[in-house]
């Protein structure tokens, strides 16, 4: 058995008794059977990964109690139903937790979000749906697996319309007279597999024929909508401000044209601040490249529209359909994945096209946001879509940062600071030390120079109380 076995404190133990079972975690009786054991496994890698705590007892009055495996090696049978439908250091890991007055080992897993479908042990595959196993035992609700998975995607699937609705359109003139002027749009179509059996595809619809909506109502199209109001939640009648504007036509005009609404609308947004009016305003490469996402990365067969929302202080870009494959919340910036790789594939052989770097563009929004000193993006997925709030709050100054961060550690150097800050030039982020050491605040590391300059807080000035080390356990942390 390799599970470390963790010390927790009272706290630690006191937090996971009264851990709210949901989407993202559960807790286990010792005696619960691997095989049944192996249905919430399938069904956390299925959906958005997740935890178990096993050895927590819970009697009909919803008490809990702590009582787990007297020794790890009574766990060997759990642990085995993990090695039969995950792989050990890519899919799962595990650990047991002692506590020193509580009977027993808890055995604590983390599981990861999978990017094929993983069955248990009674060869059904489940998914989580809030604090439930639901199997997935019908055709319809294995093919939305599926394509939740990013294993199929709907932009393959042929629409009942003829060719010439795609290889005729204005959008495929433009295309072919630019890209590829020696080719038929027909045969290159095919080769392309847009059209498939004589009936173009999904993905040959929205991007090639003038009119998709016509042919895909209700999932080809954007939906934007001014709310004058800073409340969160879904905007009311009462703020709602003109009529809901629709954006229609071939995908590479359908970004453009809701960029460009979307910025009109926001110029006359003003928002009240502790200084007064401030005009609100947000990067346009941010709003450019979360559209351009949520378009090409939609999942196509679900019926509705992606929303844009205009609220005083954020714009909410709502698309349908959940993260595909192995993507979280937590890994978009970093993995990659597309859930329509044929549309993705030829939007980029556009001129100018709105993916121009693929797999950059959510990094690029973030970038834009944090040179302009506006807080990041947020992704919040729910049950059927993705949303991505840009909220127009203002990070703090530099200096604010630099002082926030040598409170909590003993120096700061230009490159860690403007990593911080998100200031680009080293001269920038240099003139912030100086104002801060001629205000008496900070001086610079003895026996560091030039390049290699280091700074700390004066000794006058006030050290945030470092905290006990933290353990992170699900969206919450907790002390050790």
């Amino acid at each position: 058995m390799n599970g470390n076995t963790s010390i927790i404190t009272t706290e630690q133990r006191n937090w996971i008794l009264k851990y709210k079972e949901g989407q993202l975690g559960d807790l286990k009786r010792i005696d619960i059977l691997p095989s049944k054991l192996s249905e919430t496994i399938s069904a956390l890698a299925n959906a958005d990964g997740g935890e178990l705590w096993i050895g927590i007892d819970e009697d009909e009055k919803k008490r809990r109690s702590w009582r787990g495996f007297e020794i790890d090696e009574d766990a060997n049978a759990h642990i085995q139903i993990l090695d039969e439908i995950l792989q050990l250091g890519e899919s799962y890991s595990f650990e047991f937790l002692k506590h020193p007055t509580s009977k027993g080992l808890v055995l604590h897993l983390e599981i990861a979000k999978m990017s094929g479908i993983i069955y248990a042990t009674d060869g059904i595959a489940y998914i989580r749906r809030g604090g439930h196993n639901q199997p997935v035992t019908t055709d319809a609700t294995k093919l939305q697996l599926e394509r939740n998975k990013g294993i199929v995607s709907f932009e393959t699937h042929r629409t009942n319309t003829k060719p010439d609705v795609i290889t005729d359109s204005l959008i495929t003139k433009y295309f072919m007279d630019n890209v590829i002027p020696s080719a038929k749009a027909e045969d290159w179509m095919k080769k392309q597999q847009v059209i498939i059996g004589g009936k173009p595809t999904v993905a040959g619809v929205v991007l090639f024929a003038d009119e998709p909506q016509a042919i895909l109502p209700k999932r080809s199209g954007i939906k934007i909508v001014r709310y004058k109001t800073t409340e969160f939640g879904e905007g009311t009648r009462e703020t709602l401000s003109g009529d809901p504007i629709s954006i229609e036509g071939c995908i590479y005009n359908l970004i453009q044209s809701a960029v460009r609404k979307t910025q009109e609308i926001i110029q006359g947004v003003v928002k009240w601040t502790e200084q007064g009016r401030e005009m609100v305003n947000y990067p346009p490469e941010t709003l450019h490249e979360i559209i351009t996402n949520a378009v090409l990365h939609r999942d196509y067969s679900i019926v509705d529209d992606i929303s844009v929302r205009i609220f005083d202080n954020r714009v909410e870009v709502e698309s349908p359909g959940t993260l595909a494959g192995h993507i979280t919340e937590r890994n978009i910036l970093k993995e990659r994945f597309s859930r329509n790789p044929t549309i993705v594939r030829l939007i980029n052989k556009f001129p100018n096209p709105p993916n121009k770097d693929i797999g950059e563009g959510l990094r690029t929004a973030f970038d834009a946001m944090n040179k302009m000193r506006l807080r990041k993006p947020e992704i919040r997925q729910g049950e059927q879509s993705v949303t991505v709030y840009i909220r127009h709050t203002r990070l703090e100054s530099p200096e604010e940062t630099a002082m926030k961060y040598l409170r909590d550690n003993p120096q700061i150097n230009n490159s860690k600071a403007r990593e911080l800050t998100g200031v680009r030039s080293e001269n920038t982020m240099k003139e912030v030390f100086v104002r801060l050491k001629a205000r008496n605040l900070i001086e610079r590391v003895p026996g560091t120079r030039g390049r290699n300059s280091a700074w700390q807080l004066k000794p006058s000035q006030p050290r945030k109380p470092q905290p006990e080390p933290r353990i992170k356990y699900g969206q919450q942390k907790l002390k050790l």
